[in-house]
């Protein structure tokens, strides 16, 4: 685990669902939110929560701060896990097998958030069982802690590993390294916009009445004019 106040920066967060419940009391039904969040840099870390609140913004905000104490570090190798894993949790399994760079997070939503947010930029997933998606997290969750590097296996077993094939198809993969795009702020003058506004719609009127005004003195005099004045000759 990290701890939330050494590591508070750098950190993205997915609300993966909200759900309502509602308990009947005597006044009626009282309802209350809980909230899925997964929180990850992008760069290996990633974690999960859900807490629950009386309105939807603080269930989220819990979650994420829950999340934020939960985080576990993955084993990845240039944007892929290094080995297929099955991750189970109750009735939900999730399969997940590395993959080629260029291939991409091929999962459903749920698992694909947990899985861009630990930074696996190529894999391929297959889930069994329930889809509920509280079980989906922690199934993917599981499956993540449980992948180990090859120097940690060789350490662990004393022995020398051949190269895998994973370490062959990623041999000439570049190492990407993710950087967080801010979002672009937008600024737009008032005097801009009640320019354009006043312009045009200041234009418009003044069109029309000057329109209307022109119209109604030459078209239209001259016109019902000619329908009631008839010459006498």
């Amino acid at each position: 685990m990290i701890d939330e106040s050494s590591e508070s920066q750098g950190f993205e967060s997915n609300t993966v669902g909200v759900f309502r419940t509602a308990a009947t009391v005597k006044g009626g039904r009282r309802f209350s939110f809980g909230a899925l969040v997964v929180v990850g840099d992008r760069r290996g870390r990633v974690g999960y929560g859900y807490a629950k609140g009386k309105e939807v913004p603080p269930a989220i905000e819990k979650a994420e701060k829950d999340a934020r104490r939960s985080l576990t570090k993955v084993e990845l190798i240039k944007g892929t896990i290094p080995h297929t894993v099955l991750g189970r949790y109750g009735a939900s399994e999730v399969r997940m097998l590395p993959a080629s760079p260029g291939t991409g997070v091929v999962a459903g939503g749920t698992v694909r958030a947990v899985l861009e947010l630990a930074g696996v930029r190529d894999c391929l997933t297959k889930c069994y069982g329930s889809t509920n998606k509280k079980n989906l997290v922690k199934a993917t969750m599981e499956g993540l802690k449980q992948l180990r590097s090859k120097k940690k296996i060789e350490e662990l077993r004393g022995v020398s590993i051949e190269t895998t094939h994973v370490e062959e198809f990623t041999a000439n993969a570049p190492e990407v390294e993710y950087v967080r795009k801010e979002p672009k702020q937008t600024e737009q003058s008032g005097g801009g916009r009640g320019g354009r506004r006043g312009g045009g719609e200041g234009g418009g009127r003044g069109r029309s009445r000057r329109g209307r005004s022109s119209d109604t003195g030459s078209t239209d005099g001259g016109a019902q004019g000619g329908q009631t004045e008839q010459p006498a000759g």
